[in-house]
């Protein structure tokens, strides 16, 4: 029998005997022979409850979800207290034309000067091609979007022949990208450009509606489920705004998994190290966007999947508050830990992608309330000085808990470049329970995952799904209607720890994952291997460490790209906002961007797409 164990109120929690735990996963890490095994194990009626009840029962689980006594009522969704407003910030109305919105941002802007890329000169360091950069050459008449389309058609279909393959795309069709760049080139010759956005090629991670693309999230089934008849909301607004969709980017199946790996399609290969995986589950998206082969993607992220890839890979991502932007169109809309958000190579890239797909759903704004968007004005000297206002939480023992000190190191060290440049003052913070975040995370996102693919499994889909994901799967149906409730008493918990600290700080600052990019273990690219969310091995423990609060709490956040490992590995730090704070984010990211420009590095893989020859 379980002893009871009995929380006391979260508002009476003394954070002083708060310890820090060092997350120890206990669980095997399978791949090939060994890992077909289990999973005909775990999928077996008695055999597979057996071994699921051990799982959980040695990662504390039953402990925490049955045998506790949780004071809390449920918190079903995210819900927020009334914030602030947020200093230096232009308020945007959502209702408002998506290209609207993208001028807007546009004002927002430090001044741009072309001379600065386009003068002829080598540049002393590395630097990304931009959204402007592109609009520039567009408007000068330097190249059309037609040209760039031709050069990009052809990588992508060469990448088939690469060795080891990269295969960056699910659904690609060379002959719509032409059409929609032959329709942009046109604008820009009549003098009529939709937006800053027209002729900007951007590409769709694969569970998201991209008309007529059909959207399998990353599996060999789910197109003969669900039929696509038009865009996701939040595709349409950019295809409004005259972008050019590359196609489907790859993912980790259905989302379920932070690695990457997929044997369906082949798994992408991080840009900086081949031999490396990207992150997940947006890999595609991710590994596009730091190879130089698109300025943006769009991603979903349900548990750190658009902050990992973008961290392992070196670029920016952003993870909105939960209901800031539309999820209708894509597979996973049902949830209330999942949001659509951008991901590019610069800070000022992802505030123009931003502009352009916010705005919640009807249902988000009855329900959650939510203020209008903010983008950070960065245009004027005055307003940088705003920076030095803001309070960076930091749990010093959480942020050192990683795999390689490089990473803390690193991490560290911007946040003394911060108060030295800008006056940003670090205070330490506590923030308990974090296995119990982790817990109540992987039930949630668990739970409702088993349920909108329940019918589909129960057809007889499931056994055409990977390994990996059949056993995440058999995890999910062992959750119980008490633990899902047991997590949501978790979630108003720990929303109220966060509360409680951001009364004390603006933004909470971790390195956003706990390792940089790992190898792929050549016996993984057949079959998968072993990545049950939160619960399996050290790999996943540590590339989601840092991650939950943005999910389980809707919280925005965002990874900054900082510097690299001793191996030349990409190392991203996460600034976490308050409810709907965006533009805060967004303008301690560019900030930090600003500080470490200079040691960037340009990947093993890159595409000079503008340079045209």
């Amino acid at each position: 029998m379980g002893k009871k164990r009995v929380m006391v109120p979260a508002k009476d929690l003394d954070l002083s005997t708060v310890k820090y735990e060092h997350e120890v996963i206990k669980a095997p890490h399978l791949t090939g022979s060994m890992l077909k095994l289990f999973v005909r194990m775990v999928e077996a009626p008695v055999l597979g409850s057996l071994i699921m009840s051990f799982l959980k029962k040695q990662n504390k689980m039953v402990e925490m979800l049955q045998n506790t006594v949780i004071p809390e009522a449920p918190m079903f969704k995210p819900e927020f207290p009334p914030q602030d407003a947020e200093p230096s910030v232009v308020i945007v109305d959502e209702e408002r034309k998506p290209e609207d919105r993208v001028e807007l941002a546009l004002k927002c802007l430090p001044h741009y000067d072309p001379a600065s890329c386009w003068s002829g000169d080598s540049l002393p360091s590395f630097r990304y091609w931009k959204i402007r950069d592109y609009a520039y050459a567009y408007r000068s008449k330097l190249v059309t979007p037609s040209m760039v389309a031709e050069k990009i058609i052809s990588i992508i279909e060469d990448c088939n022949y690469h060795k080891p393959p990269t295969p960056l795309l699910i659904s690609f069709d060379a002959e719509d990208i032409r059409k929609q760049a032959a329709a942009s080139t046109q604008r820009f010759e009549e003098g009529n450009p939709l937006s800053i956005l027209d002729g900007i090629f951007m590409a769709i991670k694969d569970d998201i509606d991209c008309y007529p693309h059909p959207s399998k999230g990353a599996t060999t089934w789910m197109h003969e489920v669900r039929s696509v008849e038009k865009d996701a909301v939040c595709v349409s607004r950019l295809r409004s705004c005259g972008v050019i969709l590359v196609g489907k980017a790859n993912m980790h199946e259905l989302g379920m998994g932070t690695t990457g790996n997929n044997p369906n399609y082949g798994t992408t290969r991080n840009p900086h190290a081949l031999e490396r995986y990207t992150g997940g589950s947006s890999s595609g998206p991710a590994a596009i966007v730091a190879s130089g082969l698109c300025s943006a993607a769009l991603g979903t992220d349900g548990g750190g999947s658009v902050r990992i890839p973008s961290s392992l890979c070196g670029v920016v991502g952003l993870k909105t508050t939960y209901g800031r932007t539309s999820m209708e169109g894509s597979i996973c809309d049902a949830g209330t830990v999942e949001i659509i958000g951008p991901i590019a190579s610069t800070v000022e890239d992802v505030i123009l992608v931003y502009a352009a797909i916010l705005g919640s759903s009807p249902e988000d704004r009855i329900s959650l309330r939510p203020p209008p968007p903010c983008f950070p004005d960065l245009s004027s000297l005055e307003n940088a000085n705003t920076l030095g206002s803001l309070r960076l939480g930091k749990y010093t023992e959480w942020f050192n808990d990683v795999h390689s000190t490089d990473i803390s190191d690193v991490c560290e060290d911007v946040l003394k470049l911060l108060s030295k440049s800008h006056g940003c003052e670090t205070i330490e913070i506590v923030i308990p329970e974090l296995h119990e975040m982790r817990t109540a995370h992987v039930v949630s996102i668990g739970s409702e995952t088993q349920c909108s693919l329940n019918p589909d499994c129960e057809d007889g889909k499931g056994v055409k799904l990977t390994y990996d994901t059949r056993i995440s799967m058999a995890l999910f149906r062992s959750f119980t209607a008490s633990d899902y409730v047991a997590a949501q008493c978790l979630r108003r918990r720990i929303m109220h720890h966060h509360m409680e600290i951001f009364k004390k700080v603006d933004v909470i600052v971790t390195p956003t994952t706990g390792m940089t990019a790992p190898k792929i273990p050549s016996s993984a690219l057949k079959d998968g291997e072993t990545d049950m969310q939160v619960t399996v091995h050290s790999v996943s423990a540590y590339l989601m460490r840092f991650i939950i609060a943005g999910n389980l709490l809707g919280l925005p956040a965002i990874t900054v790209p900082v510097g690299y490992d001793k191996q030349g590995l990409p190392i991203g730090l996460q600034l976490i906002g308050h409810p709907w704070g965006e533009a805060t984010i967004l303008h301690l990211a560019s900030a930090v961007e600003e500080l470490c420009a200079k040691s960037r590095k340009k990947p093993a893989s890159f595409y000079d797409i503008l340079n045209i020859k």
